[in-house]
């Protein structure tokens, strides 16, 4: 398979691009290895392996956040929505700037009780806050299923750059070049844990914002201002057959405002984001970092524009996940563009990495503790061999299915995790919460959001009521139908006073 819409006409340009991304991947894996000797710590036990030593300060923070929740899908994805839909995909903006005032109140409280009780999981929290072994492991298990698909996407981001440079790299459509990158990905996550992805994360988002602001001044030079650019991409979009809009139509607000919220209410249940978190110093260093990430909000910005500029440069590609790869072989010389490739592939490494650590933490911590006595004494053995095991799996689970139905499960590992919200932050500040009524509303909202994301086609959802239509993001819907269930379990269980024990939380 290869993509339209390059006008690389030079082989040397292809062959430059090559050698400087594979040189940035020779650099980045040995930054990754020499990694385990960065800071004091016996990486043999988990907290040291899988948090850093929960020693992060401020700037490290930032890197590593940003590292975990700005993807190599982000730089893929959101240009792609944008150059196939137009205004829709920028309500990636407002939910970004949204989460952080949000975070500041729900996870500088979080973290404390976490460092205070050892936590390295959200589904520890939940254990000790309800005594409740069953409501640990849905949230535990809905974290791992929400991240596989996840990773799975971070590989589609490097097999766009790989299919894209052509030749050896895109041999077999990618599989030799995404298999060698993950082998090199599972042995420096195994070797040396949360310091890999937090010491490469200077590099990954040095390269972006490089990468990113260079392209938007090339554009911006060559087309002749961002006013000549809407005006193209107005025109241009008017003579597509399938429907897009430099403006937000009257019939996407009220999904824009749903994708908004619901996108911005998952953000940081994920796994990886709370193992980021976690590995903070200090409160201090989690509220500053809430502060000062809408920081990238701008690079992603940026970012959306890119897809408009590739829309008024003419460029057609048959998948618009290709949009970005294309852009930067149109505007870029051989050896910049190389970078730029680097930025994205790099940009996948980094948050695949983190996001397997933190979903072997919840294997490790909540789901295989009870049988391994070496998590319980605070070994890393078993968390180590189950990051390698999903960097595997989510590998294989690339190669197997098509990208297009990897966006798919993705689709649902968003839906799902929204559903762990409620026993998340009810617990925390409602610990009187029936986690009977939790579990009740954590089967309604996996069972109304999965149901919806099938009979949507994965995309938004139309919900007929009052005689009206309401077509909206399907994890909200799904978390509102959580909720519902929620309250009325509630009131019908105050008749049946539960049984479980004392929280562990109380003292702390």
């Amino acid at each position: 398979m290869r993509y339209a819409g390059s006008s690389w006409h030079s082989i040397g340009a292809r062959v430059s691009a090559s050698v400087v991304l594979l040189l940035a991947l020779g650099a980045v894996a040995i930054l990754g290895f020499w990694a385990a000797r960065w800071g004091r710590g016996d990486l043999a036990g988990i907290e040291e392996w899988a948090l850093g030593g929960r020693r992060f300060g401020t700037v490290v923070a930032w890197f590593l956040i940003g590292g975990d929740v700005y993807t190599a899908y982000t730089l893929i994805a959101v240009p792609a929505l944008a150059y196939s839909t137009g205004a829709y995909a920028f309500f990636t903006l407002p939910y970004t700037l949204v989460i952080y005032p949000l975070a500041l109140v729900i996870l500088g409280p979080f973290w404390s009780l976490a460092r205070e009780r050892g936590y390295v999981t959200v589904a520890d929290f939940v254990r000790d806050r309800t005594n409740n072994r069953a409501l640990e492991l849905v949230v535990a298990l809905t974290g791992v299923l929400a991240v596989l698909p996840y990773i799975a996407l971070q590989v589609v981001g490097m097999k766009v750059v790989f299919l894209q440079l052509g030749g050896a790299l895109a041999r077999h459509d990618g599989a030799p070049a995404m298999a060698a990158a993950f082998l090199l990905l599972a042995a420096y996550t195994y070797t040396s844990g949360l310091r890999a992805p937090a010491l490469i994360a200077f590099v990954k988002d040095g390269l972006i914002y490089v990468t990113v602001i260079a392209a938007v001044v090339l554009v911006t030079q060559r087309l002749g201002g961002w006013g000549a650019i809407m005006a193209s991409v107005g025109h241009a979009f008017a003579q597509r057959t399938r429907p897009a809009s430099v403006l937000l139509r009257p019939g996407d607000q009220f999904a824009f405002i749903t994708a908004a919220a619901g996108s911005a209410l998952a953000l940081f249940l994920y796994p990886h984001a709370i193992t980021s978190l976690l590995s903070a110093r200090s409160r201090g260093v989690v509220e500053r970092n809430m502060a000062l990430l809408p920081i990238y909000t701008v690079l992603l910005g940026l970012i959306a524009l890119l897809g408009y500029a590739a829309v008024a440069l003419g460029i057609h590609v048959t998948d618009a996940a290709a949009v970005i790869p294309a852009l930067f072989g149109r505007i870029f010389p051989g050896w910049f563009a190389g970078l730029g490739y680097a930025a994205i592939v790099i940009g996948a490494l980094v948050p695949a990495a983190i996001m397997a650590i933190g979903g072997a933490n919840l294997c490790a911590s909540n789901v295989f503790a009870q049988f391994s006595a070496e998590r319980r004494h605070g070994d890393s053995r078993v968390a180590k061999r189950t990051a390698v095991a999903i960097c595997a799996f989510a590998l294989l689970f690339v190669l197997d299915i098509a990208p297009r139905d990897a966006i798919d499960f993705q689709f649902l590992g968003g839906t799902w995790i929204l559903q762990t919200l409620p026993a998340f932050v009810l617990s925390l500040y409602r610990p009187q919460t029936d986690p009977r009524a939790l579990l009740a509303g954590w089967s309604v909202g996996m069972a109304c959001g999965t149901a919806m994301a099938f009979g949507s086609g994965f995309a938004n959802y139309a919900l007929h009521l009052f005689g009206r239509t309401f077509i909206g993001f399907v994890p909200f819907y799904a978390l509102v139908a959580n909720l519902l269930a929620l309250l009325l379990a509630g009131a019908v269980l105050r008749v049946f006073p539960p049984t479980t024990g004392r929280d562990a939380t109380a003292e702390a």
